[in-house]
């Protein structure tokens, strides 16, 4: 079929048919060709003025976007031709213009709640309020008593305002967010192993990869303009293999070349395995490990040797059974990743979100350190990220509990003293224990010991484990929360609810996986009293004495003060000015002058920080080395038995996006994607006496929901899986609130539960 052929076909689709067949990418396989044709589609009819480069709002691949507008009004958004993702847009991309132009279901003014009803409010009264109560609670009870929740989905600006406001201001760190939940394991996991966070490589390497090792990530659903990416390169070379690695058949792993489906929560020892494997043969680079690499148990620095004897424990043989898949299997795997000429590893939340979080990122790393699969086209390991500025705006900023900016940590005193030095506040202003991380957060709060926290972006009330627990927790809080919409579940338990600008009612900067920059320019007025996310946050600084300290007040002040202060890390990127950033499509760090291009490939020759003369410097480290560690493998507390048969784990659809905040205002995603409900094999289906379309109710050991049966071919015996987009299925009810000693991140993939058919449901 000729591509005007295919393009006038795709036309008399409507939008919902278009959302079947494409499987919610607008662009894949043959569609590739269609380019722009296809987008009218779902973009919807009309004329457009004028065309404005921009970047989606959604997920961190941080696809670049045009966006169309007519008499002030956003009419279109395409996918941008001319940035990394050459024009390809997921579904819910490009219906971003259904949800920038619902207002009707908008948060329009302030609201307080009085008698258990939400008034409308002047930002005046809603305000001062806000103020007095976090006043009254700093000087009661002590700045360890008041908190604050953020988000990877508010702009850099935002996230650095408010984590200088509270941690050199106020005087707290109990700084933390929603990235807390998805990419703290892997923030970890490159900090230990390279001394710095953020990947080493970029999206450009899927082009030249001949093994992609994907691993605990659903790209098809959850990144699908970078699985669009990898499937044209593997059309483009016959030699391309892809393996995945999921407990799930998901869309992904239908279209795999080898399909792991481990039992849930066993992959590392899968990846102890195959290091077993790789050394054993001889496939390991001795030359690469000796000039840049250190061995390390945890505690101290062990040899080679140990190393290898450390891996005797798991072999093939020896973990085959308790991980489900075949010794032989297991030997072909890591000699595929091992002999390849460019091997890349991605992982997503599957990885991130476990009880061993950061071993898994750690033994990642490490496959491609003895391999030498990394520092070179096509070689490296690269974390996905969830939300669309988790990188840039949190992790980068330090936004989190623990850290300070430019990766810096709290614990450590030097860290304190230089950020104390930038910020111009007094020796010891910065507090030198950290603060709350999420879950204890929320728990602080049920235990009355937060009193006071400020909520922004994000629906935590339906996004947190054990969410039962911490939602008495929210509501026993004076609880301060800016968002869009009134209607979230965090919102029902606010004391004052602030209207929030949203995307392009606004300017500010996202950060996304691969270390690239885009600058999100304001083209529309908020509706009715919203403002943005950095001016409350500067409305709060000036009430509570900080006026001075927060001294950026504009997004373009506020991100030269940012850009200026990680100048003073290895996170340089001084060089990318709003005026770059206007002309760009995005620019990667390091970036540490206004002429240098950005950096593709860190610690490498090209990276600014690799020491001259030298191809390949880990220079994170003091001695220049990155680690492989000794992880050894640890059962996750949710184990199966007679009383909890099944493993539950979650995740995401592709028409829907998080708590469905945003994409439940898109008619089309919706009906695409239907209510939330289980989905489980026919073989757990029979076992259980239910056929598609019958309800049962899951319980574990944290709570019970009832819910709607998918029966489905892609679902592995023994697990079932629920997306978490659906409030009316409040899925994280039963999610073990579990979580990593180190990262803090919580293990939301493996929960034991027991399944039984129910005659009716009862919405929870």
């Amino acid at each position: 079929m000729s591509k005007e052929n295919h393009n006038e076909e795709s036309l008399r689709l409507n939008r919902r048919d278009f959302i079947r067949l494409g499987g919610g990418v607008l662009a894949v396989g043959a569609m590739a060709s269609a380019g722009w044709g296809i987008t009218e589609i779902i973009a919807g009819p009309g004329d457009v003025d004028t065309w404005h480069k921009s970047a989606c709002r959604y997920c961190g691949t941080g696809c670049g976007v045009m966006i169309g507008m007519r008499k002030n009004k956003v009419l279109k958004v395409r996918g941008d031709q001319e940035a990394h993702n050459k024009g390809v847009i997921c579904i819910k991309g490009s219906l971003l213009a259904d949800v920038v132009n619902k207002t009707e279901t908008r948060l329009l003014k302030p609201k307080i709640k009085k008698n258990g009803k939400f008034e409308e409010a002047s930002w005046e009264e809603a305000m001062s309020l806000v103020a007095s109560k976090f006043k009254e609670n700093i000087e009661t009870n002590g700045a360890d008593s008041v908190a604050y929740y953020g988000s990877g989905q508010l702009y850099t600006e935002e996230s650095y305002t408010a984590n200088k406001l509270f941690k050199a201001g106020i005087g707290t760190n109990n700084v933390d967010g929603n990235p807390r939940l998805c990419m703290a394991s892997a923030a970890v996991g490159y900090t230990q192993t390279f001394g710095k966070d953020e990947p080493p490589g970029a999206y450009a390497d899927i082009d030249s990869a001949e093994v992609f090792f994907l691993i605990g990530a659903n790209m098809y659903e959850c990144h699908p303009p970078l699985w669009e990416r990898i499937m044209i390169r593997k059309k483009s070379n016959p030699n391309v293999k892809i393996i995945v690695v999921d407990p799930r058949r998901t869309k992904t792993a239908e279209r795999a070349d080898y399909h792991l489906p481990v039992i849930p929560g066993t992959d590392l020892l899968l990846t102890n395995a195959m290091a077993q494997v790789i050394i054993a043969r001889g496939l390991h680079d001795e030359k690469f490990i000796s000039e840049h690499v250190k061995f390390n148990d945890g505690k101290q620095d062990v040899s080679f040797e140990e190393y290898k004897e450390f891996l005797q424990d798991y072999t093939p043989e020896k973990v085959s059974e308790r991980l489900g898949v075949s010794a032989p299997q297991i030997e072909e795997i890591a000699y595929l990743f091992a002999s390849s000429r460019a091997t890349m590893s991605l992982w997503t939340m599957g990885i991130n979100q476990r009880i061993q979080g950061v071993f898994l990122n750690n033994n990642l790393n490490s496959l491609h350190l003895i391999t030498q699969q990394i520092c070179r086209p096509g070689a490296t390991p690269l974390s996905l990220t969830g939300q669309s500025n988790a990188c840039g705006g949190v992790r980068d900023t330090g936004s989190l509990s623990h850290l300070l900016p430019g990766g810096r940590l709290i614990a450590n005193p030097q860290h304190r003293k230089e950020m104390e030095e930038i910020w111009g506040v007094e020796p010891g202003k910065i507090a030198p224990k950290p603060g709350y991380s999420a879950v204890d957060l929320f728990q602080a709060m049920y235990d009355d010991k937060v009193k006071a926290a400020l909520v922004m972006c994000t629906n935590p009330a339906q996004s947190a484990p054990n969410a039962d627990l911490y939602r008495e927790g929210l509501d026993k809080c004076f609880l301060v929360v800016a968002d869009l919409y009134e209607t979230t579940e965090t919102a029902k338990y606010a004391d004052v609810l602030l209207p929030a600008a949203f995307y392009v009612e606004k300017t500010g900067v996202y950060g996304q996986t691969e270390r690239r920059y885009h600058l999100i320019e304001k083209l529309i007025d908020p509706p009715g009293e919203a403002r943005s996310d950095l001016s409350i946050l500067v409305d709060l600084a000036e009430r509570l004495g900080y006026g001075d300290l927060i001294s950026g007040k504009t997004p373009n002040d506020a991100w030269d003060e940012w850009r200026k202060v990680s100048a003073k890390s290895k996170y340089n990127f001084e060089g990318i000015t709003y005026e770059r950033l206007k002309k760009e499509r995005g620019l990667q760090w390091p970036c540490p002058t206004e002429d240098h291009p950005g950096t593709v490939r860190r610690y490498m020759k090209g990276d600014p920080f690799v020491t001259e003369g030298k191809e390949i410097d880990f220079y994170g480290k003091p001695d220049h080395k990155a680690r492989v560690f000794l992880r050894p493998y640890v059962e996750s507390p949710q184990q199966l038995s007679e009383e909890m048969p099944f493993y539950l784990t979650t995740g995401r659809v592709i028409e829907q996006w998080h708590t469905g905040t945003m994409t439940s205002n898109a008619k089309e995603l919706n009906n695409a994607s239907g209510p939330g409900r289980f989905k489980l094999s026919p073989y757990d289906a029979q076992k259980i006496g239910v056929v598609d379309g019958d309800m049962i109710e899951v319980k574990s050991g944290f709570g019970s929901i009832k819910g709607q049966v998918e029966v489905s071919n892609n679902e592995t015996p023994g697990v079932i899986f629920a997306a978490f987009y659906d409030p009316k299925f409040l899925i994280n009810k039963v999610v073990s609130s579990a979580y990593d000693p180190v990262s803090k991140e919580p293990e939301y993939k493996v929960t034991a539960v027991n399944a039984n058919k129910v005659e009716k449901i009862e919405l929870n």
